[in-house]
C-alpha cells in the first residue's frame, strides 16, 4: 500500500526537491521522524533529518551552490566555507529552508562514525512511503529510537514502525544495531 501522489504535502515536496539535488553530489539518508510520518504515523514535524557522507570543502561548496541555485538557503550562513568550517566539519548540523518560506527545514549533518557510515551503506528506498528518496533502514531507525533516543515520542515511533513493517522486520538486525549503538554512542 503506497501513498498516492495526491497525498503529497509541503513536507513531502520539500523533501523530494531537496534530496534530488543532494543525490547528484553525495550519498544521503533520511532518518528519524520523517521516515515514521512517511510510513503513515500522524504526528507533526517541521524538520527532516538528513545524514550525508563526509565531503571535502570544495565538494560541499559545489553541493551548497547547487542548493542555492535551486531556491534553498542555509540558516547558518550564505557562505559555503563558513557552513563547512564552523558547522559541518565541527560535527554540528546545519538547516536549509526554501527561500520562500521558513518551514519546513532540512537538518543536514555529516556521517560522524562507523554507525552512520553503516546506515549510508545500507540505505533503502521504501515503496510504502511513495517517496523516491533514500532512507535509513527500518531496523536501524527502530534500534535508534528504542536504544538511543528513548523519548515517549521515539518509542511510539518505533512501535508504529514495528506495526507497519511487522512482517518485513529482521529482529536479529535490530538487536545487532542496538549492540553497535551501545558500544559506539552510549
Amino acid at each position: 500500500m503506497e501513498r498516492a501522489v495526491s497525498d503529497r504535502n509541503i513536507l513531502d515536496d520539500f523533501c523530494i526537491r531537496f534530496c534530488a539535488i543532494v543525490d547528484r553530489h553525495v550519498r544521503y539518508i533520511i532518518v528519524s521522524g520523517f521516515l515514521v510520518i512517511s510510513a503513515g504515523r500522524r504526528r507533526s514535524t517541521e524538520d527532516i533529518d538528513l545524514i550525508i557522507e563526509r565531503l571535502d570543502r570544495k565538494s560541499f561548496a559545489t553541493l551548497h551552490n547547487d542548493l542555492v541555485r535551486n531556491g534553498f538557503v542555509c540558516m547558518q550562513s550564505e557562505k559555503a566555507e563558513t557552513i563547512y568550517d564552523d558547522h559541518l566539519a565541527a560535527g554540528m548540523s546545519v538547516r536549509y529552508t526554501d527561500k520562500e518560506r521558513d518551514n519546513p527545514e532540512m537538518e543536514v549533518k555529516f556521517a560522524k562514525d562507523e554507525l552512520d557510515r553503516l546506515q549510508l551503506k545500507n540505505r533503502t528506498k521504501i515503496p510504502l512511503t511513495g517517496l523516491d528518496v533514500w532512507f535509513g533502514s527500518i531496523e536501524m531507525n527502530i534500534a535508534f529510537k528504542e536504544e538511543y533516543l528513548k523519548s515517549d515520542k521515539d518509542l511510539e515511533d518505533a512501535q508504529h514502525l514495528r506495526v507497519v513493517f511487522g512482517g518485513q522486520i529482521d529482529e536479529k538486525k535490530i538487536n545487532q544495531f542496538k549492540g553497535l549503538i551501545r558500544s559506539m554512542r552510549l
